[in-house]
């Protein structure tokens, strides 16, 4: 299964969720959403958004378990 590993870069960042939902420009759901690995699906524009505000790679982004 692969998953988004959003929470360990936040926390490795020292961010929260909120901060992520404000720099992202997106609702709080989509974001909770992603962070608990809730989605079925992610779009490449979301995923270059969030490599740009995490300052981050798409392999860090995912993790396979």
């Amino acid at each position: 299964m692969i998953m988004l590993n959003i929470k360990e870069i936040l926390k490795r960042k020292g961010k929260t969720k909120y901060w992520l939902v404000k720099n992202l420009e997106t609702g709080y759901q989509a974001v909770d959403a992603m962070m608990n690995n809730k989605t079925s699906g992610i779009r490449f524009k979301t995923i270059e958004k969030l490599c740009k505000v995490l300052d981050c790679t798409p392999n860090d982004l995912f993790k396979i378990k």
